[in-house]
Parts: C-alpha cells; structure tokens; sequence
C-alpha cells in the first residue's frame, strides 16, 4: 500500500478545471496576499433585515465565507421550490469541534512569524468572536509526522525501557510554545494526540519506516504516553484523547508503523489502558484512526470484551472507503464515539472541485454518520508543501500557506471555516431534510443557534427553501456553492 495521503479520489478528479490550482491563493476579502495592488476598500453597505444571515463560499472563489447582505425572512405559505426543512426535536451527537492537525512542520512555519503577524494569525485561526474561524479542535503528533522536518520520538536511547531519558525538549522549540499560545487564545479546544512511530528501538526493524511495535516493549510503550500526557500538562496543555497509532495498517510513510487490530486491543486493555488508570490519566483512548475501508479494525476493538471498557470510541479517515461504512460502526456500538481525524488537500488540486468533495463527504458526510468532529490534515504548509520528512507527503496543501511573511488561505481554510465558525463545542446535530443536489447537515447550539451548512452540487444555481417552525425562507445558491445559515 502506497502512503494514502498521495491518493488523488476519482470525485476530486472528476472536478478539476483548467483554471489549475492558482486560484487558491486568495484571502478571506478575495485579495492576494502575496502582494501586487492595494486592495480596494468597498463603500459600507447597510445592512438589510433578516432573519437568517448567511455566509457563502463559491466555487470560482468570488465569494469566500462572504457574510451575504440579503434579506432572508421567515414566513407563512409555500411554493414550488425544494424545501429543507430543520427540526430541532430530533437530536443526534454532541459536537466536540472543527479543526486541523498543528504538526510539527505547522508549528514551525507558525512559529517562524514575527510577533505582529504570528497574534494576528492565531487570532484569526482560533478567536471565538464572530471576526475569526473560532478552529476548535486540534489533532497533534507524539514525536514526528511525516509533515515534520525529520523523524525522531521523545526517548532515541537504544534500549532505555525505563524511559529515562524521555524528554520533550525537541517541541519545546515551536509545537509547545504555539499551542500554549493557543491555549491562550482559547483555553476550550480540544486536543486529540497520536503517534506514527513508536520509538525506533522498540519496533522489529529498529527503523522509523514501517516495521512493528515488539511485544516486549509494550508495557514500556504504554509508559511512553503516560510520560508524554504527564509532560503537556506540565507545560499547560491537557491532551483530551489518544489513539495507540496513526494509519494503523500503513506502513509505507516515513514515520510508520503497522499495528494491525489484534494487536492494538492487546495493547490497550494489557498495557495502554490499566497504564492510564494506574497513573490517573483520564485522557480517552481512540482507537484505528484510518480508512473508513476497514471499518471491521474499530468493531473488532471494540468487540474484544477486555478492550472495550478502556476504549472511548473510534477514528477514521477517508482516504479509502466510503464515509457510510463508518455509521454503521455506531448501529453496532451505539455507547461508543465516532471521530473523523484525518484527510488532506494536496498541491495542483481545484479549489472548486476540493470544496465540494470535502464539504459533502466530511462536513455533511461524516456528522451524518455520528462522528463528533471534523479535520482536516495539515495546517499549514510551506510553499513548497514542506516541511516533510523524506519519504512523506510531498503534495499535501496545508490550510494555509506561509512564505516568510505571505500568509495565503487556501480550500482547507473554507472547508473547516463554514463549520467552526459557526457551529460551537457542544452542538448537537438536528435533523434536516437530505436533497440529491442539495447536501446539508443542520446543529443547534447550547445558545439556542441553528446553524444549516448546504451544499449544491449541481452545476446550476438552485432556489430552495429552509423549512423551520411551520414557516419557510426562500434562498438561493450558485452552482457547487456552499452556505452556512444561522438563525
């Protein structure tokens, strides 16, 4: 198997334009913020009375989260338009969050900002008030990704099964004081955190690159992520949950490491569970953490009698599947949480046809089918889709872009914005009528909020209605647009 991040999928395929992935390097306004002309500021508008106010993102980037000044009014009657009608009596999950994963290579490049830039961006990432993004769930890495600069764990001293010589200095540099930085911003969000390798001396092949955790080591390993949830709250940062391993049965990405299922329930109820419980840990074990194409990995954890209590739920990923075989993880195991960790845009996509593969299968695909959030992958990238290590993900299109002080936004940016921004910690899904070309998902928020994310994904531009309380409110939207309505 080849590393999944690099698979391009048939429907992203099927999508692009000519217009090439250049298109991508626009901000929030539509400017460039690579430099050329002044932008110019428009003439205020006042705004009009409505009900519902809506932010919209097209596909031709016209529009970017573009809070839209229409007048959009509930009322009595019908007519003949497609009607999506949003029904706060049927609850589904809680929603833990939006976000990214903040690896290494993105601390780096958000670290490597001056002072005045590095306030405002974050600001802008992770604020709560209606001006930013308000991302709200962060995935991070326990040593090296393949989006790191080099591979390296917490404790590379040949056979030190007492640990040691663990440390954290090397996140000391720039993945610690960022996330501190963060945490600042928002003391709320969630932070989910997870391992491609064990360390190197641990593994059958003693190499970063593939091979497999040796049972030997198992206890000492359980030990590894004791001192490393010990040593972030040390250092200010609560880790909320783990899972044992990244890509669990992709063993071809730099770092790696196989762990197939059997295995991953040996080790959380022999040794990663009872290692929490003796030391007090209450961060959630997550287990798979990988494609949605072997949904049997996460039922098989979860169906080992011994595992299941230690275990909070399961992880997947879309790189192979269909986001419909994860629901059904839950019919089976309805007490247990689905999460959706992972999936990348990469270098030379279309901004339009990235859109609304990821709104329809992440945004609207995976909360349909249970899962408590949403991310995408890496959150920031170089222009050169660095830093990686050799052998790792040398397309992969962080959310946005940072060269020295050019910061651009880019499709990842919109796809999570269109949700975070409105859709808080503590949401609970809602029922919302499903339309073949018009895909959407509906939440109400603990402020008594209802936020409706709609895609369409005709070629054409749609008039429709929202259906609420026996009332409705006629809108339209572009071909392969998407909205965020909240009322």
């Amino acid at each position: 198997m080849k590393n999944t991040k690099r698979y391009i999928y048939p429907l992203l395929l099927s999508g692009l334009l000519a217009l090439g992935a250049a298109c991508t390097k626009k901000s929030s306004n539509g400017g460039d913020d690579g430099g050329g002309t002044t932008p110019v500021t428009p003439p205020p508008v006042t705004p009009v009375k409505t009900d519902v106010n809506m932010w919209l993102t097209q596909a031709d980037q016209s529009q970017l989260l573009k809070k839209q000044n229409v007048s959009l009014l509930f009322a009595s009657g019908t007519n003949s338009n497609t009607t999506i009608n949003v029904d706060t009596t049927q609850t589904y999950q809680t929603i833990d969050g939006f976000g990214f994963a903040l690896t290494g290579g993105s601390a780096y490049l958000l670290n490597s900002l001056d002072a005045t830039h590095k306030t405002a961006l974050l600001n802008e990432l992770f604020a709560t008030d209606s001006a930013h993004i308000g991302i709200s769930y962060l995935r991070i890495t326990i040593g090296a990704s393949d989006m790191s600069a080099a591979t390296f764990s917490y404790d590379d001293v040949p056979g030190d099964v007492s640990l040691s010589n663990f440390s954290l200095d090397k996140e000391k540099a720039d993945l610690i004081p960022i996330l501190q930085k963060i945490i600042a911003i928002n003391p709320n969000i969630k932070i989910l955190a997870c391992p491609w390798s064990a360390p190197a001396w641990m593994k059958d092949n003693n190499n970063f690159y593939g091979g497999s955790l040796q049972a030997q080591y198992y206890g000492a390993y359980a030990n590894y992520f004791v001192k490393y949830i010990q040593g972030m709250k040390a250092n200010g940062i609560t880790i909320d949950a783990v899972t044992p391993q990244n890509e669990p049965l992709n063993a071809y990405n730099n770092p790696a490491m196989l762990m197939v299922a059997a295995d991953e329930a040996n080790f959380i109820k022999n040794n990663l569970g009872p290692a929490f419980k003796a030391a007090n840990i209450t961060t959630k074990i997550i287990c798979y953490d990988h494609n949605a194409d072997h949904p049997e990995y996460a039922t098989t954890i979860l169906g080992d009698a011994a595992a299941n209590p230690y275990v909070d739920g399961s992880a997947f990923h879309l790189y192979g599947g269909s986001v419909n075989s994860i629901g059904p993880v839950h019919n089976a195991y309805p007490n247990k949480n689905l999460y959706f960790t992972e999936q990348a845009t990469f270098g030379g996509g279309n901004f339009g046809g990235d859109l609304a593969w990821h709104i329809s299968n992440l945004i609207v695909g995976a909360i349909r089918n249970w899962c408590r959030n949403v991310l995408e992958w890496n959150l920031a990238s170089d222009p050169n889709y660095g830093p990686h290590t050799s052998g790792g993900c040398s397309t992969c299109l962080g959310a946005v872009t940072i060269g020295g002080a050019n910061v651009t936004r880019n499709v990842s940016y919109y796809i999570i914005a269109h949700a975070s921004k409105f859709v808080r910690p503590g949401a609970v899904r809602i029922a919302s009528d499903q339309q073949n070309t018009l895909l959407n998902v509906a939440f109400k928020n603990t402020d008594g909020s209802k936020v409706l994310i709609v895609l369409n994904t005709s070629a054409s531009a749609q008039q429709f209605n929202v259906g609420f309380n026996s009332k409705i409110v006629s809108t339209s939207l572009p071909g392969g647009a998407v909205a965020t309505y909240i009322w």
